[in-house]
């Protein structure tokens, strides 16, 4: 497990602690489950870019003005 640091208003903060007290776990767990439970509801990362997997990796903008000769064949 990894510590990290949350800040939560005054509100927030008087939830958790009430939701601690009523459950009897501890508010870093009621924190994990949330997390965890809007993790599953974001669902799979979906990557959107177009032409993914396609060329050399070399960086388009320092070959346009050859790419784009090349294509209109001049």
């Amino acid at each position: 497990m990894v510590k990290t640091t949350v800040y939560l208003d005054e509100r927030d903060v008087t939830a958790l602690r009430r939701m601690a007290a009523e459950s009897g776990r501890s508010q870093a767990e009621i924190i994990r489950e949330a997390v965890a439970q809007a993790a599953r509801a974001a669902g799979p990362r979906r990557l959107r870019s177009a032409g993914i997997g396609q060329g050399d990796g070399a960086a388009i903008a320092r070959n346009a003005d050859a790419l784009v000769r090349e294509e209109l064949g001049r």
